[in-house]
């Protein structure tokens, strides 16, 4: 086995094991303002929505997780069944072990096999090549593509990159010429408005803040290799929240912005998806239910998550996503005052109609 094919299966027990964190996501900052005159009926709430041009059925998808060892096969097996009974988006994890070794490809090819109708997500990194994304699509017959942002948790590893230039080069290529639409996401450090900015001029389909709060890589790096990770790694980002709304604001409806890292129930979705966010991604509580409670623990989890996110959105009174992301929002404590120093005004958020 590979030392990239054992480092996947080592990420998958450490988070297994671990908790998010140290810091938080910074969603507690935020406030939906209740609606108790909402004149609308459950079924009248619509949870669709549409990310780079993709028509999703509601704004949750299974963000990148595994892949590319062959003992992560069935992982993907379920969690790819998962997705097809809650019809619902997936990403896999890193495909750069599938395209250095073809043994492992079935690990990212079998999540097809299970869905074949729904919308899968490649996912390579930054510093790949065009030929490598296309190769990853082409893998997986893939709808959109993913390109992960990971340099901290690089740092973090012994066996780690080192070197980062050229990343932007890269990914303007890849978008020019991947075929399908292509969607840069940071793994759990945050995205600042400029780095945003930059994405955009870049041409991508869409942003993934990736913010830190949930899963942290440094803190499972740190786990896997004791003597050698910097131990100010597992506090450096920008917490989820913050970075959300940096990037709505920055790229100012010209790209779609997708909300990642530590969202664990419906009101955390809420709250991410009336800042500005198209959709959320949730991977960490999909493994650990998966590989805890079994499959239909999972599907029972997505299930009541877009039930809880029905009710969540009468309680403000909107019946889209739409017109969740027009309904008053209270922004406060650390979030406000980071963004205000910023320069990001929160009171329009709150006087939203």
């Amino acid at each position: 086995m590979s030392t990239r094919q054992s480092r996947k299966l080592e990420h998958i027990a450490y988070s297994l094991k671990l908790s998010d964190g140290p810091g938080t996501t910074g969603l507690e900052d935020l406030v939906l303002v209740h609606n108790c005159l909402p004149e609308l009926d459950l079924a009248d709430i619509d949870l669709r929505t549409s990310v780079a041009g993709l028509a999703f059925s509601c704004p949750v998808y299974l963000n990148a997780l595994t892949g590319g060892a062959r003992d992560v096969t069935e992982i993907n097996r379920q969690l790819a069944r998962a997705a097809r009974a809650c019809a619902i988006p997936m990403a896999v994890g890193s495909q750069a072990a599938a395209l250095e070794d073809a043994a492992v490809r079935e690990s990212f090819r079998v999540v097809r096999d299970e869905y074949p109708e729904g919308i899968l997500l490649a996912n390579i990194g930054g510093g790949a090549t065009v030929p490598e994304a296309c190769a990853a699509v082409e893998m997986i017959k893939a709808d959109a593509l993913q390109i992960h942002l990971n340099v901290a948790q690089e740092l973090a590893m012994r066996e780690g990159d080192r070197t980062f230039r050229g990343y932007a080069e890269n990914i303007g290529a890849i978008a020019a010429q991947a075929g399908v639409p292509v969607l840069a996401k940071e793994v759990g450090f945050g995205m600042a408005g400029e780095q945003a900015t930059q994405l955009l001029q870049l041409g991508v389909a869409a942003i993934d803040v990736g913010g830190s709060g949930g899963t942290n890589f440094a803190c499972i790096e740190t786990a896997r290799i004791t003597d050698t990770t910097p131990s100010f790694l597992g506090f450096w980002g920008i917490p989820t929240a913050v970075s959300l709304i940096e990037v709505v604001t920055a790229v100012a409806g010209k790209t779609d912005v997708l909300a990642s890292g530590g969202l664990r129930s419906a009101l955390d979705l809420a709250k991410a998806l009336s800042l500005g966010a198209k959709a959320v991604g949730i991977a960490a509580p999909c493994l650990q239910l998966l590989q805890h409670r079994g499959l239909e623990a999972l599907i029972a989890y997505l299930t009541n998550l877009k039930f809880e996110l029905r009710c969540i959105m009468l309680l403000t009174g909107a019946a889209s996503v739409a017109e969740l992301q027009r309904k008053p929002l209270i922004i406060r404590g650390p979030t406000e005052q980071w963004l205000k120093k910023r320069g990001i005004d929160t009171s329009c958020f709150a006087h939203r109609t």
